[in-house]
């Protein structure tokens, strides 16, 4: 059996709570396999982030190019990029792999800040990620994000709009900053159709969930599953994810991203 690969870009957590980690671990938690090219070395704990230090805009086309010499990528994941060149990197590279992949899809996180407002790139992140904005199938802000990406408009479906004339063909806000205490509402939005799922707000805070729904999402499109299927299942394994997290320190929980049984419910 051949298992569909997903190409990761993203920074490396050493708490392994977000990032890279929790990319690999949702990945393969929904049955496809990680490939990772990491953009960025991170100093953090499960709650700050010190510093960032971006690899070599060089060093990550090799990691990539090396990958995609002998693997068929069936979608990619972007998480943290830390500056221009590597953008600028990563843009190139799904150009190229959509020359004979029109469909691939990509799944663009367009993280601006850690959960405390600390600096997740060492360039205008904003300016960095707007050529990855126009080339994904999907990017998923939460909602300080979309309102950072939209000039500071936050109402969800103008903010939409503004994303997909940008480029993207669908756009999913994450409602976790909302104010509602009771629920998260995520909102889809695509061309001519939207639709919105209401999941009970868990109590505390959490390390690297916007990573584990992302990965959740690119590895259920790299097995075949619709845009409308991925969401679903992929913010039904999140959610299992947050309820059965865990502590390590004081502060953000982390994901429980192997979740017992859950590719053997009826919904997968």
């Amino acid at each position: 059996m051949i298992r569909p690969s997903v190409l990761v870009f993203s920074g490396v957590d050493p708490s392994a709570g977000a990032g890279m980690h929790a990319d690999i671990q949702a990945i393969a938690a929904l049955g496809a396999h990680p490939l990772s090219a990491i953009t960025a070395l991170t100093v953090q704990d499960n709650d700050r982030v010190f510093a960032v230090h971006p690899i070599p805009a060089l060093l990550l086309r090799q990691q990539a190019q090396a990958l995609i010499n002998k693997i068929d990528i069936a979608a990619i994941k972007i998480g943290i990029v830390a500056n221009h060149a590597n953008a600028e990197v990563i843009a190139a590279i799904i150009t190229e792999l959509r020359k004979k992949q029109p469909n691939l899809p990509v799944v663009f996180d367009p993280v601006l800040a850690s959960g405390h407002g600390d600096a997740l790139a060492v360039d205008n992140a904003i300016q960095i990620i707007a050529p990855l904005i126009e080339i994904a199938t999907l990017v998923t802000p939460n909602l300080p994000e979309a309102a950072a990406l939209c000039g500071g408009d936050r109402r969800s479906e103008t903010q939409a709009e503004s994303l997909l004339r940008r480029g993207c063909r669908h756009v999913l806000i994450k409602g976790g900053h909302g104010k509602d205490n009771g629920k998260v509402v995520n909102q889809w939005f695509t061309q001519g159709h939207s639709r919105s799922w209401s999941w009970p707000r868990l109590k505390g805070a959490f390390h690297g969930s916007g990573c584990t729904l992302a990965s959740a999402i690119a590895a259920l499109l790299a097995s075949g599953k619709t845009m409308e299927q991925a969401l679903d299942i992929g913010q039904a394994y999140c959610q299992q994810a947050l309820e059965q997290s865990y502590a390590i320190a004081e502060g953000q929980r982390i994901p429980d991203r192997f979740i017992l049984n859950f590719r053997d419910q009826e919904r997968l």
